[in-house]
């Protein structure tokens, strides 16, 4: 039974409240300090830029649970609508609760309301995600009915365990195939006069392994992307984009990124990597990681830590990141049920 003094309100999170946007900060720093206990909290500056650039093709909608005496933000619900072509049937949704307030039918009542707000908008199928490090995560999605689609880890490699003669290796094949390619980097925002190239590139995301989750291939267009882009900047990101181009074609084969905050300089994290199929099995994925590694040993000494997410599923670059020492961080899982199915759960213990 949910206490009746908790509050329940909804907040526009592009337009909230400086006291809004402090208490979203606290308790998404407290539900943090729990994922991922060596971080650093996020600054609430950091917080309020990210949340006011969302992109405008991400639709946010999120309910605070404030606790009896109205000081913190006890539980949280969120639910992202893409306004895309692409995935008009789901939604992904989130719910955090701070550990003192669990097991008092917070996640329940916002539950509904995510669901709720997904069957007004024509979505029938909800996406979430959990962490090993929030057992009470997995228990939520069992008990509702859910479906474990995909298995995943945060994986994390030592800079100071990196094997430089690796590296060494990698770049100098690299460079055995530098006649028929070659290598560039883009520092900050693609060059205007690609961005149309590199809307081709993000169709290699669509190559990841999504396992059972009923979920389309996304065609981000350029204006979306420099929307996602403008997000990872206005936060204080700093991107580093290496790519490939065949020179016989000047066709891209494929590009690695990497995305820093001075924030947490000691962490990088590394975004997509991906080569084309008709590129494969020549090692361009190895010379991108390799050309990669090699920047940030020189140009960021700050980072003592890489961090990456990977489907357990996804044999090809686990293998890579496995060769470059890699090592299992925080085990996660996506899951999704389909609204209708929630709607009965959520009514069958409301009797």
């Amino acid at each position: 039974m949910t206490n009746p003094a908790f509050q329940i309100n909804s907040i526009n999170v592009r337009e909230a409240s400086q006291a809004e946007f402090t208490a979203l900060n606290q308790h998404t720093n407290r539900i943090r300090l729990e994922r991922l206990p060596d971080d650093p909290p996020i600054p609430l500056e950091e917080s309020i830029l990210s949340m006011k650039n969302i992109p405008p093709f991400v639709d946010v909608r999120l309910w605070a649970v404030w606790n009896p005496d109205l000081t913190e933000i006890a539980a949280e619900g969120s639910l992202a609508l893409l306004k895309t072509e692409d995935n008009k049937h789901l939604a992904q949704f989130e719910i955090t609760v701070l550990p003192d307030f669990r097991l008092q039918g917070l996640g329940r009542k916002l539950l509904r309301l995510v669901s709720d707000t997904a069957q007004e908008n024509n979505r029938r199928l909800l996406v979430t995600e959990t962490a090993d490090r929030v057992p009470g995560g997995e228990a939520f999605m069992l008990r509702i009915g859910a479906h474990k689609g995909l298995e995943t880890h945060v994986n994390q490699l030592r800079i100071t365990d990196i094997n430089r003669g690796l590296i060494a290796g990698w770049l100098s094949h690299g460079k055995q195939l530098s006649a028929d390619f070659e290598i560039g980097l883009w520092d900050g925002a693609y060059p205007e006069e690609m961005i149309t190239e590199v809307a081709n590139l993000y169709e290699l995301t669509n190559q990841q392994p999504f396992g059972e989750i009923e979920i389309e291939a996304m065609h981000m267009s350029p204006e979306q992307i420099r929307q996602m882009e403008q997000q990872i900047f206005a936060r204080g990101g700093q991107r580093w984009t290496f790519y490939i181009v065949n020179r016989a074609t000047g066709r891209f084969a494929g590009y690695t990124e990497t995305v820093w905050n001075p924030n947490r300089p000691e962490i990088l994290r590394q975004d997509m990597t991906g080569v084309f199929p008709e590129y494969r099995k020549l090692g361009l994925g190895r010379w991108l990681k390799a050309a990669m590694l090699d920047k940030v040993l020189k140009d960021r000494p700050q980072v003592k830590y890489i961090r990456t997410g990977n489907a357990d599923s996804n044999a090809a670059m686990l293998k890579i990141n496995n060769e470059l020492g890699f090592q299992p961080y925080m085990a996660s899982a996506l899951w999704q049920i389909e609204v209708e199915k929630v709607q009965e759960y959520l009514n069958s213990h409301n009797k």
